[in-house]
């Protein structure tokens, strides 16, 4: 004869907090019920390590979900330990209570093969979300005690419950699910071994699906296998597995730790930044399991944001999870996985770096963008990430050919202290920039820096090792006593006297007017007329480039523009203003000249905007001097460049990465 209980909670309201707010996809229900029954199936391991007389001792351990399309139902049956009907009463009658709880306490009394980490049921609530999808519930389950009898509880989530006797014959539990009109989905075989897959493919145990002879689930967890192991093959096989990424990995890393926390974790780097149009994985973040059950599909706390390029799974024994699984509690163990996870990876890169230098730079060539950024984003490895950064410079003059800080530190010149880079917009652009000019003929390196994140970098990489990072174009770096100056081949005229020189500088400054900071003589400059250089040492000077690149709203920056006296382009000009000052011809010229420089320095707005001056030029170079109206046309200065529609200021150039 059936009893009828009334739940020890305020059930209803309960369960519709855990059916409608818990759990983000119904189909979390089979993944509780199934990680349920494994516990089950680890207790009547331990029970049988202690005690002989259980019932059905020599039963295979297994689970099992049967559709049955018929009766609308769907049954995960399980041959576990089983249930008493007292034991019905405690576990299935009163939500937050969890048997599972009082077994792990045992078991640290006593040593065996099952590890209670195995054992994931510690809320107590994960069985109820079977409600999301039933109308009705009843569980038959007959426990491991020979003396037992079988028993059925049963609900449909309201107020009350009813427990009955029951016929089953054998050890463990049978939960009935009578599904709702809307989740019949659920008696399809395929799309319950998807799931299954999905979520509980590693659970240790057996798991078949509609009579299959074969398991749907795979049951032993390749992270949690002994790496040596483990061949190239199997790690490339679970990584397409994983992504559907057919391009093997350029890099893996398997972990195991016990000690300050006890988790697994196999991460691969993948062979590019973009994303296979077939990629199981639509988002960054790490597959997070616990105890082998599926927790989080991206979770993005377990490594920073400029890791995030980092594929696979961690699974760890000491996570504490809230009550839907579905996420986990931000507390210390969380920080400290992070953190553990962290170092391991940027120490395997920096070993890496050393040890497999073309290996290495493979990964950086693909996601340099992505460590750059956790110069900025994390200072407190900052000394770490600075040993994976690796640039184009001077010596070679090959965009192909990199070298790190470390290894420009050890090639400086004589009474040299700092470390100078040249920023532009692509390689061959800063090749020929004309502040390289005294640095080449003293032997001093410099840095290319000519990658899009590059000046966010310089937000947070301002020195190396006690040496500061400084650019060619600051306008106080005095070069006279490092290393050792070179003739100028270049073929030179003698300067401008001083006040030839000073006209042609006033007529500069006149039309470019607020444009720059102000015009002055060049002390360094040999090949190249003029230069801009900046009186502002600030990383920060960089920003706009940042929001050019993001398509934000910027301006630019106003420099100081220095001449060359002894370049024939300054003494023509010169001869012009002696003999025809009010010619026009002069004034486009030195339009010309400064946003030739804002283009060698990669920062002009409108590159475009130039080619009709540059045709009345040629015009005037190869014949008549075009009509006067059409040179101060020519003059019309350059807006700064507009701000797209609804532009923001620049924060972080991660999008773009």
């Amino acid at each position: 004869m059936a009893e009828t209980f009334a739940f020890k909670a305020e059930i209803q309201q309960l369960l519709n907090i855990l059916v409608h707010s818990l759990y983000t996809e119904r189909e979390i229900f089979l993944r509780e019920l199934i990680s349920n029954a494994s516990d089950a199936l680890n207790r009547v391991q331990f029970e049988q390590l202690t005690n002989a007389d259980v019932r059905d001792a020599d039963a295979e351990l297994y689970i099992e979900v049967k559709p049955d399309e018929t009766a609308g139902t769907l049954t995960v049956s399980d041959s576990g330990i089983g249930m008493t009907r007292d034991e019905m009463v405690e576990n299935l009658g009163v939500i937050a209570h969890s048997g599972a709880k009082a077994f792990i306490e045992a078991m640290k009394e006593a040593s065996g093969k099952v590890s209670p980490q195995d054992v994931i049921g510690q809320f107590g609530v994960g069985f109820y979300s079977v409600f999301m999808v039933a109308d009705r519930v009843r569980v038959v389950s007959r426990s491991y005690r020979p003396d037992a009898e079988a028993c059925a509880w049963e609900s449909s989530g309201g107020d009350n419950y009813t427990i009955e006797p029951a016929e089953r014959e054998t050890r463990g539990t049978d939960v009935i699910i009578y599904l709702k009109d809307d989740a019949k989905e659920f008696l399809q075989p395929w799309k319950l071994k998807e799931i299954i897959r999905r979520h509980s493919d590693y659970i240790a145990f057996p798991i078949y699906v509609a009579g299959d002879e074969e398991p749907s689930n795979r049951q032993t967890a390749v992270w949690r296998q002994d790496p040596k192991e483990i061949s190239d093959e199997q790690y490339s096989e679970f990584y397409r597995s994983l992504t559907l990424d057919f391009q093997p990995p350029l890099h893996h890393l398997h972990l195991r730790a016990d000690l300050p926390l006890q988790f697994y974790a196999l991460l691969y780097i993948p062979a590019s930044a973009e994303p296979s149009p077939f990629s199981l994985r639509r988002e960054p973040g790490l597959k997070l399991y616990a105890r082998k059950v599926l927790i989080q599909e991206y979770n993005k706390d377990l490594l920073p944001e400029y890791l995030q390029f980092v594929q696979g799974v961690v699974d760890s024994e000491d996570l504490p999870l809230n009550v839907s699984r579905e996420s986990v509690q931000a507390n210390r163990i969380m920080v400290n996985l992070r953190n553990t996870l962290t170092g391991r990876v940027l120490n395997d890169l920096k070993r890496l770096a050393r040890n497999d230098t073309p290996r290495y730079l493979d990964i950086y060539h693909a996601f340099g963008r992505f460590i750059k950024q956790g110069i900025v984003l994390d200072p407190e490895r900052r000394a770490d990430i600075e040993e994976l950064l690796y640039f184009p410079t001077t010596k070679d003059d090959n965009p192909d050919e990199l070298h790190t800080l470390a290894d420009y530190v050890g090639r400086m010149a004589r009474k040299q202290t700092d470390i100078y880079y040249v920023i532009g917009s692509d390689f061959h652009s800063a090749r020929r920039s004309p502040h390289l000019d005294p640095f080449r003929r003293r032997g001093i390196e410099v840095l290319y820096l000519t990658d899009p994140i590059d000046p966010f970098l310089l937000m947070g990489l301002t020195e190396y090792k006690g040496h500061k990072l400084r650019s060619v174009d600051e306008a106080d770096i005095d070069l006279r006593d490092i290393g050792t100056e070179q003739p100028d081949t270049a073929h030179q005229l003698e300067p401008l006297n001083a006040g030839a020189f000073n006209t042609v500088r006033e007529r500069f400054a006149a039309v470019l007017g607020e444009r720059v900071r102000g015009v002055r003589e060049s002390k360094t400059l040999s090949a190249s007329p003029a230069r801009l250089v900046s009186d502002d040492s600030a990383p920060q000077r960089h920003l706009f480039r940042i929001n050019r690149w993001l398509d934000r709203a910027f301006e630019l920056p106003v420099k100081t523009l220095e001449l060359n006296p002894r370049h024939p382009l300054l003494h023509n000009l010169s001869a012009m203003l002696d003999s025809a000052p009010d010619n026009p011809l002069v004034d486009v010229v030195i339009e010309q000249v400064f946003e030739t420089a804002l283009l060698q320095d990669g920062i002009h707005p409108d590159p475009a905007a130039m080619a009709d001056r540059l045709h009345l030029l040629l015009q005037a170079a190869t014949g008549p001097a075009p009509a006067a109206d059409a040179l101060r046309a020519a003059l019309t200065p350059r807006q700064p460049a507009p701000a797209p529609e609804g532009a923001q200021p620049a924060e972080t150039p991660a999008d773009k990465t």
